[in-house]
C-alpha cells in the first residue's frame, strides 16, 4: 500500500525519513517554514539519492524519486494523508505546540508520531486531547537510511490499532519495528547511556585517550566507538538526550550529564556536521 508521509522539520532526521519514504515508493512532504532549511533538505536528499543510483543500492531514476518529494512550509490542510511523524528540535513546548496544531488539523484516521529519542510520548502530546489513542513515538535512528531499527513507543492512551498500523509502516519502510513503553530514553538511548558516559569518566581519569578506547571497543565488536558514535550523532544531540533521561529518571546519577560533553559543545565542537568534535573532519 503506497502511503501519503508528512514529516514535520527539514534537520537529519526529517530529511533522512522522508529519503526512505521515497525509496519504499510512499510519498513524503518534508514541512519546515524556514526557506534555507527547505532548500539543504532539498539538495541533501537528492545527492544521497544519486549516490545510492550510482552504486547501485537504489535501481529508479531519480526524476521517480523526486517525484514523490514535496517540501512545503506548511502542512496540507486536506485529510489525504496516512502518517505525520514530527522529527522538530528536541524542545518539550515546540513539540507540545507542534502536536496541538496537528492534533486539530487532522481528524482521527490520521495517525500521529513523534521522533523524539528520549522526551515522554505523553508529555509532547499533553495538549493534543482529542484522540489521544492516535499518538505514539516512532524512533528512527541515524543515519535513518542506514540504520535498519525503529523503536515504536507506545504511551498511556496509544491504541492497539496505532501499534499494528505503526508496525505496517515500519515493515514497508525495510525496517525492523520494537514496540517499547514509554519510559525515559526508551529503550536504546537507556541502554546507551553507560557506553557513552562510562568512556567519557575513563577519558577524564586518563584511563586512555579518547581514540584509544575507540579502537579498543571496535576490536572488541563494536561498530564504532563511543566517540565516534557521539561525532556522528551531534554531540550536541547526544547530551540532550543524556540531560532528558537525567532529569526523567528524577536525577539518577548513573545518567548525570558528563562535563566534557557541556564544555565541547559550548566551544561549538558538535561532531561531524561542524567540522570538529571529538575527531576533526574536512
Amino acid at each position: 500500500m503506497t502511503m501519503r508521509l508528512v514529516i514535520i522539520g527539514c534537520g537529519t532526521m526529517g530529511t533522512g525519513i522522508a529519503e526512505v519514504a521515497v525509496v519504499a515508493g510512499h510519498t513524503a512532504t518534508i514541512i519546515d517554514p524556514d526557506n534555507g532549511a527547505r532548500t539543504r533538505a532539498r539538495e541533501r536528499i537528492e545527492n544521497n539519492l544519486r549516490r545510492g543510483i550510482e552504486k547501485g543500492r537504489i535501481k529508479e531514476p531519480l526524476e521517480t524519486y523526486l517525484g514523490r518529494l514535496a517540501i512545503e512550509s506548511a502542512p496540507p490542510k486536506d485529510s489525504k494523508v496516512h502518517w505525520v511523524i514530527e522529527a522538530a528540535p528536541e524542545q518539550v513546548d515546540l513539540k507540545e505546540a507542534i502536536f496541538q496544531d496537528l492534533d486539530a488539523r487532522y481528524g482521527p484516521e490520521v495517525w500521529l508520531a513523534s521522533n523524539t529519542s528520549s522526551i515522554a510520548i505523553s508529555r509532547i502530546k499533553a495538549r493534543a486531547s482529542r484522540h489521544p489513542e492516535r499518538i505514539g513515538g516512532l524512533h528512527f535512528f541515524n543515519p535513518v537510511p542506514r540504520m535498519a531499527l525503529v523503536e515504536i513507543v507506545r504511551s498511556m492512551d496509544t491504541s492497539d490499532a496505532y501499534l499494528a498500523a505503526a508496525k505496517a509502516l515500519v515493515i514497508s519502510l525495510s525496517k525492523t519495528g520494537i514496540v517499547v513503553p514509554d519510559r525515559p530514553g526508551f529503550l536504546v538511548n537507556r541502554v546507551a547511556r553507560p557506553y557513552y558516559l562510562e568512556a567519557l569518566r575513563m577519558v577524564e581519569e586518563g584511563v586512555a585517550p579518547f581514540d584509544v578506547v575507540d579502537r579498543i571497543m571496535e576490536g572488541a565488536g563494536f561498530p564504532m566507538g563511543p566517540f565516534r558514535v557521539m561525532d556522528l550523532v551531534g554531540v550536541d544531540v547526544n547530551l540532550s538526550v543524556t540531560q532528558s533521561v537525567f532529569e526523567q529518571t528524577y536525577f539518577d546519577e548513573r545518567y548525570r550529564p558528563h562535563p566534557l560533553q557541556e564544555q565541547m559543545v559550548h566551544r561549538g565542537y558538535w561532531g561531524r556536521k561542524r567540522g570538529r568534535g571529538f575527531y576533526r573532519y574536512e
